[in-house]
């Protein structure tokens, strides 16, 4: 039986997004990328992770239509 993580540090999201770990926390200190303090660490639940996601897509899609 394989858990799924219920949170993802900051370097984990950047591995699945593809990002550098700069970037998420630029995300993350701007409030694009929802997240949360556990300690002296930066916890984001992966619903958060497909939120950003959706979001930029959705823009995406919208900058499509408009060209």
């Amino acid at each position: 039986m394989v858990l799924a993580p219920r949170w993802y540090t900051m370097a984990q999201v950047a591995e699945l997004l593809g990002y550098s770990v700069a970037k998420v926390k630029t995300l993350v200190y701007s409030g694009e990328l929802r997240s949360l303090k556990d300690g002296g660490n930066r916890r984001i639940l992966p619903e958060w992770v497909d939120e950003y996601v959706e979001r930029k897509a959705a823009k995406s899609e919208s900058l499509e239509l408009v060209a």
